[in-house]
């Protein structure tokens, strides 16, 4: 039997010699961005690598062509536990949130902890869910809660690059929305009164909304766009759509939220004669439900991987952004901790982020990631008392909820 300081240096030293092949793979991603449902290549990209450290791969799972599930059984009984895979790009900028690192980190994390498995016990598995970001068939890690591939998993883990190292964020529950109204076209200024006018509809609904703002908790959050508003300034238009990001601090409220907006639109319809359609566009999004057991337990692995403890921000913050990850973290631990991959400030989805994500720090932020995570996967695997307080305390932060 191997002391946990022999495991640890294998761990280490197979990062050390994998780190190469899996910077290779996170400049490739970046040279391929793909959104949401288009993320073939760099799905692939991963699948190749995860099959060559010896992992069973299946394709296209939980409604999602280019979703995958990996896993590697040790044949031993013990906890199983899933890393979060993603890889998906923003549209027009490309990986301007790390995302091909994202997908690099749990790979070589879970490659690292196979080496030593065998002996401790357990499952690893790497979920790849697709369209983070949002978009054609977005939010993929909704469908895999949805689709029970977290029935039997005990943990989740995954870790983001940012400009520094961070704890896990809770952020904020998000419903993507389409609005759309079908109304009666004629001339506007010849037979105005024929017509029933789509356009007109859907800017009261703007205008409800704007309204709305005021009545609301200070945590929620409702933008959106015009996404069609007609074809002619002489014809009435027949059709018009527009598209929503409903968020607040939680499901609870966002679920009001979401019928005070639909009363809204069914107010516009009345007025104005017009039909509608509503509803998600994509998978709906939870809000993250914080573990701080879990995100003290990844760092207390930090010196050892090079991170110096007055570079961790241990305040637990609270993100105004979304991300599907909550929805995983509302039915078992789960950590999505950021690792730094600048030294100056760099603001998510900007062309800063975009450089940072194939710059040397941010390359070599996959050994320091994938160590992290190994170490505590580890930590769960071989010990089952952590793992039950860890899971203890999940459950007492979902029943308070945010």
């Amino acid at each position: 039997m191997t002391t946990r300081n022999e495991k640890d240096t294998v761990i280490k030293n197979f990062i050390a010699k994998k780190l190469p092949e899996y910077q290779a793979v996170a400049l490739d991603i970046h040279d391929h961005p793909e959104v949401s449902n288009y993320e073939v290549y760099s799905s692939d990209a991963l699948i190749t690598q995860l099959k060559k450290e010896g992992f069973e791969v299946t394709k296209n799972v939980a409604g999602h062509h280019t979703g995958f599930d990996a896993r590697y059984q040790s044949g031993k009984p013990g906890p199983t536990l899933s890393f979060l895979a993603e890889f998906d790009a923003l549209p027009g900028i490309g990986h301007a949130c790390g995302h091909n690192l994202f997908g690099n980190y749990s790979c070589l994390a879970a490659a690292a902890l196979k080496e030593v498995i065998n002996e401790v016990g357990g499952e690893i598995r790497v979920y790849g869910t697709p369209g983070e970001e949002g978009g054609e068939n977005g939010s993929a890690k909704g469908s895999f809660v949805r689709e029970g591939f977290f029935d039997d998993v005990d943990a989740a883990l995954c870790v983001h690059p940012g400009y520094r190292y961070a704890k896990t964020s809770s952020g904020l529950a998000n419903d993507p929305v389409d609005v759309k109204f079908h109304g009666v076209a004629s001339h506007a200024a010849g037979a105005p009164e024929k017509g029933v006018s789509a356009l007109e509809a859907l800017i009261q609904v703007f205008n409800g909304i704007n309204s709305l703002r005021l009545f609301l908790p200070k945590d929620v959050n409702m933008h959106g766009i015009i996404t069609d508003g007609g074809v002619a300034a002489n014809v009435i238009p027949e059709y018009a759509a527009g598209r929503f990001y409903l968020r607040a601090k939680n499901r609870a409220t966002l679920d009001d939220v979401y019928q005070k907006v639909e009363n809204i639109i069914k107010g516009a319809a009345l007025a104005t004669g017009a039909t509608y359609e509503f509803g998600l566009f994509q998978n709906a999004v939870d809000d993250v439900i914080v573990t701080p057991s879990f995100d003290e337990l990844f760092f207390s692995h930090g010196e050892a991987a090079g991170v110096p403890e007055d570079e961790i921000d241990n305040t637990v913050r609270a993100s105004f952004g979304s991300s599907d990850v909550g929805n995983v973290s509302q039915v078992v631990p789960t950590i999505q901790p950021n690792v730094s991959i600048s030294d100056d400030y760099i603001a998510g989805h900007s062309v800063e982020f975009k450089a940072a994500a194939r710059s040397e720090k941010g390359l070599n932020s996959i050994g320091i990631a994938a160590e992290l995570l190994a170490e505590t996967a580890l930590d769960l695997l071989e010990d089952p008392e952590l793992l039950e307080k860890i899971k203890a305390d999940h459950k007492k932060a979902v029943a308070k909820g945010n």
